[in-house]
C-alpha cells in the first residue's frame, strides 16, 4: 500500500474531475474570499504585512490586496493574512480550517506570476480545498486540540499540492514539497484573539509558494516526511486517521465547504442562528438569561468569558449573543468594534450568558434557551451542517458581499469568479483585489 505522501502526490499530480458542487462552492468561494480581504485591507496585521514587504520593494508581479505588487511568496503572505483579518472566510468542519485564506492567496500568486489561464488556478484551488480538509482529518482531533491551527497546518499542506499542479510538478516532486513542507508548516491556536491568527494563513499560503519553487530547483527532502516517524504528524499530536484518504479523488468533501454569515469564529454562528430563532420578536429588556449548549470542541477556541476588543469578541459566545441581542448586525465586520466590548450595555448583557458544552451536541450544532424576565423560556436549535443550494447560498453571499465592499463592487467580484473558468488570465480579479 503506498504511503499518504505518495497517494496524495499521486492525486495532485493525476486526472482532477471536481464534483459539479465543488466547482460552485470554489466560485463562490472565491468571490467571497476576495470580497473579505478587500474589506480587510485596513485593519493593523494587513497594513503591518503590506507595509514590510512593499518596503522590500522585491521583483514580482503578484498583486497584494489594497494595491502594490510583490514577488508570489510575499504576496501570498500578505493576502492571506489580510483576508483572515475579518474572520469571515469560510470553515470546512471536517478538520475545522479555513481552506479560501490559504489556499487562494497561494494559487492566484502564482497564476498571476506566470499568467495562467483561470481555469487551471480554479482546478488547482479545488485540489488544495480537498487536500487541506482530508488532511486535516487525518491529523486529527489530537492534532487540534493540542493546539495547532488546522488553518496553517493542513492548510500549508493543500496549497503546497495546489501550487505543485500548477507549475507542474511531477509526483516525486510532489513528494519533496509535502517533506519540505512538513519541516515549515506552522501555527497555534493560542493566537487566536491576535494578529497572529491571520498571520497563520498568510505564512501557510507563502510556506506552499517556497516549497514548491524549491522542489522544481532540486531540492530534495524526506519523501514520506508527512508520515514517517518523527515526521509532521508523529511530532504534531496527529492521530493518523487512515479513512480520511479512503474515497480520495471519487468523493469530493469540499462540497460541504461552509460560508460565514457573521463576521466572528465560525463556532459561534450555529448559536447565532438559534438566538435568532430564539428571541424573534422578543424586547432586549424582557431578556432575563440566555443558555447556549454546544459541543466541548469549542470550548477553547471561542469561549472568551470577557471581551474586551473586537479581536476577542469573535471568539466570545458571551459577547457576539450580547451584540445580537442589542440589535448589532454580526454579519458586518465593522461591528466588532473596542469601544462597544465595554460598554455597560454590552457588559451587562453578556453577563446573561451562560454557555454549556455537551459531548451529544454535534460540532456544528447549538441550542439556545432564552429566557424571559416572566420566566418562560424560548428554545431554538440550529445546525450548520445542513448544505444550503447553490441558489440559496449565492444569495445569502450576495448580501454579506455587498455589506462588505458595496453593493457595485461585489457584483464585478461575483461576474469575475463566476467567468474565471473561461478567463484567459486572472488579471481582472487581480485589478479589482488592488482596490
Amino acid at each position: 500500500m503506498h504511503g499518504i505522501s505518495t497517494r496524495l502526490a499521486e492525486f495532485a499530480s493525476g486526472e482532477i474531475a471536481p464534483s459539479k458542487r465543488t466547482c460552485e462552492i470554489i466560485r463562490l468561494s472565491l468571490a467571497d474570499w476576495a470580497a473579505c480581504g478587500l474589506a480587510g485591507v485596513n485593519e493593523p496585521v494587513a497594513k503591518i504585512t503590506r507595509d514590510m514587504i512593499l518596503a522590500e520593494r522585491g521583483a514580482g508581479a503578484s498583486v497584494v490586496f489594497g494595491g502594490g505588487v510583490a514577488p508570489a511568496r510575499a504576496a501570498a503572505l500578505v493576502n492571506g493574512a489580510t483576508s483572515h483579518a475579518l474572520d469571515f472566510d469560510d470553515t470546512h468542519f471536517l478538520h475545522i480550517g479555513h481552506p479560501s485564506v490559504v489556499i487562494f492567496p497561494a494559487v492566484l500568486a502564482i497564476a498571476q506570476e506566470r499568467n495562467l489561464p483561470g481555469a487551471q488556478m480554479m482546478e488547482a484551488a479545488a485540489l488544495g480545498f480537498e487536500a487541506s480538509a482530508r488532511i486535516g482529518a487525518w491529523l486529527g482531533r489530537g492534532h487540534y486540540e493540542a493546539g495547532f491551527h488546522q488553518t496553517a497546518t493542513a492548510g500549508s499542506f493543500g496549497a503546497t499540492l495546489a501550487c505543485g499542479r500548477l507549475i507542474g510538478l511531477t509526483a516525486v516532486q510532489m513528494q519533496h514539497a509535502l517533506g519540505i513542507c512538513a519541516t515549515r508548516a506552522s501555527g497555534l491556536k493560542s493566537q487566536f484573539g491576535t494578529m497572529g491568527k491571520p498571520y497563520n494563513a498568510g505564512l501557510a499560503a507563502s510556506n506552499a509558494i517556497e516549497t514548491v519553487t524549491l522542489a522544481a530547483l532540486g531540492f530534495t527532502s524526506r519523501l514520506d516526511g508527512l508520515e514517517c516517524v518523527q515526521g509532521f504528524g508523529d511530532t504534531h499530536a496527529g492521530i493518523a486517521d487512515m479513512s480520511a484518504f479512503d474515497d480520495l479523488g471519487e468523493v469530493w468533501v469540499t462540497e460541504s465547504v461552509s460560508h460565514k454569515f457573521h463576521a466572528c469564529c465560525h463556532g459561534t454562528h450555529a448559536a447565532l442562528e438559534a438566538l435568532h430563532l430564539a428571541e424573534a420578536g422578543m424586547r432586549t429588556d424582557d431578556v432575563a438569561r440566555v443558555d447556549i449548549r454546544t459541543n466541548p470542541r469549542w470550548a477553547r477556541v471561542c469561549n472568551i468569558a470577557v471581551a474586551t476588543t473586537g479581536l476577542e469578541a469573535k471568539f466570545s459566545y458571551r459577547m457576539t449573543t450580547a451584540m445580537a441581542l442589542l440589535g448589532r448586525v454580526t454579519g458586518r465586520a465593522d461591528q466588532f468594534e473596542d469601544g462597544f466590548c465595554v460598554q455597560a450595555d454590552a457588559m451587562d448583557m453578556a453577563a446573561k450568558v451562560h454557555v454549556e458544552f455537551v459531548g451529544h451536541i454535534a460540532e456544528t450544532a447549538a441550542e439556545v434557551i432564552v429566557t424571559d424576565v416572566h420566566g418562560r423560556a424560548h428554545h431554538a436549535e440550529f445546525d450548520l451542517a445542513s448544505p444550503l443550494p447553490i441558489a440559496a447560498l449565492e444569495q445569502r453571499l450576495d448580501v454579506k458581499l455587498s455589506n462588505l465592499v458595496g453593493a457595485g463592487t461585489a457584483a464585478k467580484l461575483a461576474e469575475a469568479a463566476r467567468e474565471m473558468q473561461n478567463a484567459a488570465s486572472v488579471d481582472e480579479l487581480a485589478a479589482l483585489l488592488a482596490g
